[in-house]
């Protein structure tokens, strides 16, 4: 190999023959894909329960079966990436993510539709923290690493609202199978892709996949899908109805117990010095306000679109374009402005933005258009959207063990799936509640006018608090820490510490 190879290799802290740019365009395919298939479905809605026969209830689990499965089974894909090999992990749940996506495109019954979706989640639950693991390795703390993270929070934020726009083309040219066939396309296509460019890293020594904790995972895994089965539940059901209740106790029970087990494992799956060291707590639960505002986001839009000013499946897709475009730039401009303002200073303002755009939208009417009322806080929350994402993925996996960025990358994924989940659980029930208050004295358009914008209203006190929150990622504590993972080295997420300077 030649000397400027290697030295190219060096810079980047990638494997000799390495071409970074290409293995990050694989990778950002993989979540590209992932992030698309939480959306696509969403217009999709209608058409595949008139063409397979889903009733009411057995529809919601259409996007509930996907969800469920992705989020619950994060912070085992990330451990198992760790300790298995991330290269390996990535491609056993791309294959895995393809074949559910074509199977459930095939599907002729709703328990072979559903029983898909669940492994496309399993599949994309394993694919998430494993290409975000292998991006923190490939490219080394510093300006190259802010560039990646640039490019995972565009194709991120992007991927939500492209799949609102594939599933309104698609469903509408082609039918509702080919909304899960395309994602089995794009995933082949990414499969074969990481083959090829995407070089292997070493998982963990031996002796740490012996002590693999599978109890714990087990355990927070049948937690977290109780407490979200009981949180979409309460959607139609209320919040006391006895299945909510049991599902939110059983929740409670298994979270204690993985507790109870993670203090007494020899490796637990989620290690306390994950948490000690830099901003990753803080991190995460900034994450968890974004996924709350974020999931609600695209579940209130759309329907505001098709239920009060008209539109139809494509034209509200369409309508996604400029938040997704916005997301891209601002994306692209969040590591350029943590090097001229910080990066604590730079997501707060990425969150303020969206609470400011939020605030916006509550002005939205009955008798509006999408030009007066919802392209300029879309815009606006789009930019914030995509500067906060990348600043709070850069802060929950800076300062963690080469060993556990897969488990990290995980669990800022769990928090965003999880936050995201409760969010909507309560915003659709604070919308649904003055919807109702409205109903008896307005027209039903108007009615359902008001429920959105009480959504919109706590979604931007939602983001404010996560802007308040900022200060909490720049507290220091000692240690030994990875360098920083900002591209600003001197002012980034990260704790300093005299002995290893």
């Amino acid at each position: 190999m030649s000397r400027s190879r290697l030295g190219s290799a060096a810079k980047t802290g990638s494997p000799p023959g390495t071409r970074p740019g290409l293995a990050l365009a694989a990778l950002a395919g993989a979540q590209f894909v992932v992030t698309l298939s939480t959306s696509v479905v969403n217009v999709a809605l209608p058409a595949i329960r008139d063409g397979i026969g889903l009733t009411g209830s057995g529809l919601s689990w259409v996007v509930n079966a996907y969800g469920l499965a992705f989020g619950a089974l994060l912070l085992l894909g990330g451990r198992a990436a760790d300790l298995l090999g991330r290269r390996r992990v990535l491609l056993a749940g791309l294959a895995l993510f393809a074949a559910a996506s074509f199977g459930a495109g095939l599907a002729t019954a709703p328990w072979t539709l559903l029983t898909a979706r669940t492994l496309q989640g399993v599949g994309a639950a394993a694919v998430a923290p494993a290409a975000l693991s292998l991006v923190m390795r490939l490219f080394p703390p510093g300006p190259r690493r802010g560039g990646a993270l640039g490019v995972w929070g565009a194709v991120s934020g992007a991927g939500g609202a492209a799949g609102v726009l594939a599933g309104g083309v698609l469903t509408e040219s082609l039918g509702w199978p080919w909304v899960f066939h395309a994602a089995g396309l794009g995933a082949a296509v990414v499969l074969a892709a990481t083959v090829a460019l995407v070089p292997a890293v070493a998982p963990a020594s031996r002796e740490a996949r012996r002590t693999l904790d599978i109890f714990g995972a087990l355990a927070v895994t049948a937690g977290l899908v109780a407490l979200v089965h009981g949180l979409t539940t309460a959607r139609s059901a209320g919040w006391g109805a006895p299945p909510v209740l049991g599902s939110l106790a059983v929740a409670a029970a298994l979270l204690v117990l993985f507790v109870l087990i993670e203090r007494r494992h020899r490796e637990p799956l989620v290690p306390p010095r994950l948490f000690a060291r830099g901003p990753v707590a803080p991190a995460n639960l900034v994450m968890a306000l974004l996924g709350a505002v974020w999931v609600g986001l695209f579940f209130f839009l759309p329907l505001h679109q098709q239920q009060v000013l008209g539109a139809g499946p494509l034209e509200a897709g369409v309508s996604q374009l400029p938040l997704a475009f916005a997301n891209m730039i601002g994306s692209w401009a969040a590591p350029r402005l943590a090097r001229r303002l910080g990066p604590h200073l730079t997501l707060a303002a990425g969150l303020l933005a969206q609470s400011a755009g939020l605030l916006w939208l509550t002005r939205i009417s009955a008798r509006g258009s999408f030009l007066g009322d919802l392209l300029g806080p879309s815009v606006l929350i789009g930019l914030g959207l995509g500067i906060a994402f990348v600043q709070l993925t850069a802060a929950a996996v800076s300062g963690v063990r080469p060993e556990d960025t897969g488990l990290a990358g995980g669990l800022v994924n769990t928090t965003r799936q999880i936050g995201g989940a409760v969010g909507l659980a309560v915003l659709t029930t604070l919308a649904a509640s003055a919807t109702s208050a409205a109903g008896p004295h307005q027209p039903h358009a108007v009615a359902l006018t008001e429920g959105y914008r009480i959504a919109f209203l706590v979604s931007a006190a939602i983001a404010a608090a996560g802007a308040a929150l900022t200060p909490l990622l720049a507290r220091r504590r000692s240690g030994h820490t990875e360098p920083p993972a900002s591209n600003l080295p001197p002012r980034t997420f990260r704790h300093t510490t005299r002995s290893t300077r």
